[in-house]
């Protein structure tokens, strides 16, 4: 494993005034988080999953909205998303802001798209099953700009953490809240901040250009899941590239989740949403593969006959 980040002394000092942060504002920026070097790997990496839509043996991305394109599992593309995961600063952080035992539950990544449609109002992460939550369960994410962002950055109502449950937040409600309590994170590529996600935030509007940005989970596994999750399979035991891994500490293959099945369900198969156009795809393509073998095989032969001119 790489050692530029995984590993290395920790500044007390600046883990103090990063968790104060943190726990006042519910967000704060970590910087000096990403190597120039390393980022420009992981933009490329990022980028190889954006040229085409993923489908059948073709890598690419996922699209389940209109104005975003998904790229999952960003942990197996390059060194760096996993390092990052694992900084010593933010493993510092996490481990005085999170229960104890707490994992990485998930990692994934976005491009959205110009538009001045607000898609992805005011809202705080419902992730847990609130019916049986005796209190608000604590979550941090990691937010990871791999391009610059001017426009279309991510808000957040500072100081509205661990006040209610997590849900969607009517614009009304928003209405007189002073421009000083909301935290607007316009930043370079490379700009790393973590956000404790019962807080109240958005992505803004308009989106002038191609936003590029990774976020990470970080909860404790045992906290029962929404329904609508478990259906979903989020927070599945994540998806790992065995080249990164090497030198792990026990502290850092927990952080991973290494052996705990808790998510895991056996059999798992993504419900269909596009049952005709799915067999569409598949009826042309199988024709397309029907022509390409006859055509090989045509061209086999005349090869055959000609002594192979």
């Amino acid at each position: 494993m790489s050692t530029s980040i995984a590993t290395g002394p920790v500044s007390a000092t600046s883990v103090d005034s990063l968790y104060d942060a943190l726990d006042t504002d519910g967000i704060v920026i970590v910087p000096d988080a990403i190597p120039s070097e390393q980022l420009t790997a992981m933009q490329h990496a990022f980028d190889s999953r954006l040229k085409r839509l993923r489908w059948n043996t073709v890598d690419g991305y996922f699209q389940t909205e209109k104005f975003r394109h998904m790229v999952g599992d960003v942990l197996t593309l390059d060194q760096g998303f996993l390092d990052v995961a694992l900084h010593p600063t933010i493993v510092a952080i996490l481990d005085r802001y999170l229960e104890a035992g707490y994992e990485l539950t998930e990692a994934k990544g976005w491009k959205s798209l110009p538009t001045r449609k607000e898609f992805h109002g005011w809202h705080g992460d419902a992730w847990y099953d609130q019916a049986t939550a005796a209190q608000i369960h604590r979550e941090v994410k990691l937010a990871l700009y791999l391009t610059d962002v001017t426009s279309g950055f991510f808000e957040y109502y500072k100081g509205s953490h661990r006040q209610q449950h997590p849900r969607s937040v009517d614009a009304k409600e928003m209405v007189g809240v002073p421009d000083s309590k909301i935290a607007k994170m316009a930043g370079k590529a490379g700009t790393v901040f973590l956000f404790d996600t019962s807080g109240i935030h958005r992505q803004s509007v308009p989106i002038l250009e191609d936003r590029k940005a990774c976020f990470y989970n970080y909860h404790h596994p045992a906290v029962r899941i929404q329904m609508e999750d478990v259906q979903a399979y989020r927070y599945h035991p994540l998806i790992l590239n065995a080249s990164f891994l090497g030198g792990l500490s026990p502290k850092q293959q927990g952080m991973l989740g290494f052996g705990n099945k808790t998510n895991f369900i056996p059999a798992y198969a993504t419900e269909d949403a596009h049952p005709r156009l799915h067999d569409s795809f598949s009826a042309i393509y199988s024709t397309q593969l029907k022509f390409y073998y006859a055509t090989r095989k045509i061209r086999w032969r005349l090869a055959r006959l000609t002594g192979g001119k």
